[in-house]
């Protein structure tokens, strides 16, 4: 499978295409295109969240207890005065680094259900619902950055499954077909979880037009 530092590099170029792509075509403002290419990159290394040991994964659980802390912050500080609103900060940033990692690398499998469309498809909407909601995006730009998740999701996954083929020998590596795959087959009650949580989603998402208009948007650059 293909190495930290080629996920990480071809997310990035991925990243920046759909971000400069989008800025010419008037779809966002310079800061909000880098927000996307930003976002393309960190879907890029998200589905190595179930590898134990590996810089994505340092990488990741370090952005993810960053992120926790500012919903956290978002959420609590009409409740709590400032020194209480930074030691539950502090609390967050460590709960979510230092314990929820290890319980992860505990509890899932590399190639298993997070290397999956369906994963992708979770992060995805939970990206748009989290800027929606916590960050108040509008629904445009909060889609944006769903859309951008999954791009930087997918290029991950068809990375991992282009070096299980070898071409000097002609075959096909024992890899081939873990990575992009719609769902976990041998676990389908992970499965089944996932899409239980990408239902509960729903309500949270922002109006589904804006999303259309998107998608319009981006394949008319392509006509």
């Amino acid at each position: 499978m293909a190495d930290f530092r080629t996920h990480l590099t071809a997310a990035v170029g991925g990243g920046t295409l759909l971000a400069v792509g989008g800025w010419q075509a008037g779809l966002w403002s310079p800061a909000e295109a880098l927000s996307v290419a930003a976002l393309t990159s960190f879907g890029g290394i998200l589905p190595d969240i179930d590898a134990d040991n590996s810089h994505a994964v340092r990488l990741i659980f370090n952005t993810l207890a960053l992120l926790a802390v500012v919903a956290g912050a978002l959420l609590m500080q009409a409740w709590l005065t400032p020194g209480r609103l930074l030691l539950a900060c502090g609390g967050i940033y460590i709960g979510v680094r230092y314990l929820l990692s290890p319980v992860f690398k505990r509890l899932s499998v590399h190639r298993g259900i997070w290397h999956s469309l369906l994963a992708g498809l979770l992060c995805a909407l939970a990206t748009s619902a989290v800027g929606h909601r916590l960050l108040l995006l509008e629904p445009g730009l909060a889609w944006s950055h769903g859309v951008a998740v999954l791009l930087g999701f997918c290029i991950h996954l068809l990375l991992d499954e282009m070096f299980s083929v070898d071409l000097t020998g002609a075959r096909l590596k024992r890899s081939f077909g873990t990575a992009f795959k719609l769902f976990d087959y041998r676990e389908p009650c992970n499965s089944v979880l996932m899409l239980l949580m990408i239902a509960g989603l729903v309500p949270l998402l922002p109006a589904w037009t804006p999303l259309l208009m998107l998608l319009d948007q981006g394949a008319a650059l392509w006509r």
